[in-house]
């Protein structure tokens, strides 16, 4: 794993249950499965690209 870039924040979030099933739901379906926190990431990345 590459070494953190410098201008990254740490972010500490609690979730419900629930909403960390969903979150493994998704990265299930991924053809690499990623981690909680790339998937996260790639969801707040999918909704911001679509101008929400």
């Amino acid at each position: 794993m590459a070494p953190p870039r410098k201008d990254n924040a740490v972010m500490t979030l609690r979730l419900s249950q629930a909403l960390l099933t969903k979150i493994d739901d998704c990265r299930r379906n991924e053809a690499d499965i990623p981690t909680r926190p790339e998937m996260v990431r790639r969801i707040l990345q999918d909704y911001f690209d679509k101008g929400q």
